[in-house]
């Protein structure tokens, strides 16, 4: 195989008009805002049960399989929801796709708010424990379909040059809503603890709010340009091109995705006959695949959803666990701007790297921290707390955002839902494995264990961004879309072009 550039230039980015300032900036930060609060929502959801199974466990006298279950029924269902919703939105479009999700953000949070108790306190009821994982599982179908929509929608509304920040929004959202959720939760257990026995229906219950809010901002919002010009929509898409470009710029990048768009069109193979039809594109799909897992098994979401539980076993008092559980919240939003405002000026195989260094040395120094500080070593659980923190920030600074950007753009158009869909479902379903075994693994191994396998993994996944990963900054969509599906994506000098054409 030739061996790989840091950016491709086989089929170089065409010459657009420069970006301008004016309206139609403000105007795609307004759309952007908006379609984002999909990943707050996403956050939210995720990050709530890191605080509120505790409350809930004891209340509903639900045991450690039971409790998993609960939690992973999200991270499973968002799996489903990633691949359905992504092939949903080629089909019918990314605008509507993220309503549909806006309702079901609601509609599962009603589900999980109302699930009855048992008659007495500490006791569930099988109905009542139905609902409860039913509402999960719709919220779980909402989180799935939010993470491969919202950012493919501010991908293709994006121009190139700002495509990186634009889509890295998303990501920073979902932090702001793990943050909140961790506040929201330290609040609600420290006024209400004691005194309530449903807060934890409370600290779910916040989520209604951004869902109402997604909806109706949604409903004001344009259509991806690019998904109308696929489905021959000219007209459209150059009225929405034109809210959020200077006229010459939208009339330069619609010229440029109807021409692409009409090459495609004269194949007749798109969906999941041009991935099996394309070597080029399985391979595309194959590391797709391998990035989404790789970011779940750095173990983030595990912190994420039993941080409180990590520190617990760390030697933190419950109360000390959850008040210091906010620190990861608070790290994860500095880290992602702090991404943001890097991720146009270094390239994504560059971050992957440094993040993943740096992630694997946090998880060693973890394992070794617990093995030198015993149990009752009163440093255990500062030094633990510092490392794990040190773990989150570094995730979010180099990891996260770029992941999410790479796979919003690395796929074509005709394929770009399908293909961030099936990638994303195994990132889910990597997810919800963790999810639901990382309390016994805990258990079983402690934390040295725990965190020395992630670092085992880590060095793997290190190997694999060196060797398969390709470069995707200051490219357009459609550039991009031509060497990727080509195979000039993974050369290294122009020369080397001719002999993947």
């Amino acid at each position: 195989m030739p061996s790989r550039k840091e950016a491709g230039n086989s089929a170089t980015t065409p010459d657009l008009p420069p970006l301008t300032g004016g309206p139609h900036r403000r105007r795609l930060g307004l759309i952007s805002t908006i379609a984002c609060l999909g990943g707050l929502l996403f956050g939210y959801d995720t990050g709530v049960a890191n605080g509120a199974e505790g409350p809930m466990a004891q209340q509903l006298g639900l045991n450690l399989l039971q409790l998993g279950v609960v939690i992973s029924s999200l991270v499973f269902a968002a799996a489903v929801g990633a691949l359905v919703c992504g092939r949903l939105s080629d089909a019918i479009g990314r605008r509507r796709t993220i309503l549909l999700l806006a309702v079901l953000f609601f509609v599962g949070t009603v589900f999980v708010v109302a699930s009855p108790g048992g008659p007495e306190p500490g006791t569930h009821t099988t109905a009542g424990f139905s609902i409860l994982v039913a509402g999960r599982v719709l919220l779980g179908l909402a989180v799935g379909g939010a993470s491969t929509v919202v950012p493919v929608y501010l991908a293709e509304l994006a121009p190139y040059e700002i495509r990186g920040s634009i889509t890295g929004r998303n990501e920073l959202a979902i932090v702001s809503g793990q943050l909140a959720a961790f506040v929201v939760n330290a609040i609600l257990a420290s006024l209400l603890g004691g005194q309530m026995d449903g807060v934890w229906r409370l600290m779910f219950a916040v989520c209604a709010l951004p869902a109402v809010a997604l909806f109706i901002g949604m409903l004001r919002m344009p259509e991806s340009p690019r998904w109308l010009v696929e489905k021959g929509r000219y007209e459209e898409a150059a009225a929405v091109l034109r809210t959020v470009r200077n006229p010459e710029r939208a009339d330069a990048e619609l010229r440029e995705v109807e021409r692409l768009t009409a090459e495609e069109a004269t194949q007749d193979v798109a969906g999941w006959r041009a991935i099996v039809s394309n070597k080029w594109l399985l391979r595309i799909v194959l590391v797709g695949i391998g990035v989404s897992m790789t970011q779940q098994l750095t173990g983030i979401n595990s912190i994420m959803y039993y941080g409180t539980r990590v520190l617990e076993e760390s030697g933190m008092s419950a109360q000390q666990a959850v008040l210091a559980n906010i620190a990861f919240g608070v790290v994860a939003v500095i880290g992602g701007l702090i991404a943001l405002r890097n991720m146009d000026r270094l390239d994504r195989r560059k971050t992957f790297l440094i993040g993943l260094s740096l992630t694997t040395l946090c998880h060693c120094l973890v394992g070794v921290a617990s093995m030198v500080l015993p149990a009752g070593h009163p440093l255990r659980p500062v030094v633990i707390l510092i490392l794990v923190v040190a773990f989150v920030f570094s995730m979010q600074t180099f990891l996260n955002i770029a992941v999410w950007v790479w796979l919003a753009e690395i796929f074509p158009l005709h394929m770009r839902g399908l293909g961030i869909g099936i990638s994303v479902f195994f990132g889910w379903a990597t997810n919800g494995l963790l999810a639901l075994y990382f309390p016994s693994l805990v258990s079983g191994v402690g934390i040295t264990g725990s965190f020395f396998i992630f670092a085992a993994i880590g060095a793997v996944a290190l190997l694999f961004v060196y060797t398969q990963v390709p470069e995707t900054r200051g490219r357009s969509l459609e550039a991009l879309e031509e060497d990727v599906t080509t195979g000039a994506i993974y050369v290294v000098a122009p020369e080397d072009v001719k002999s993947v054409h």
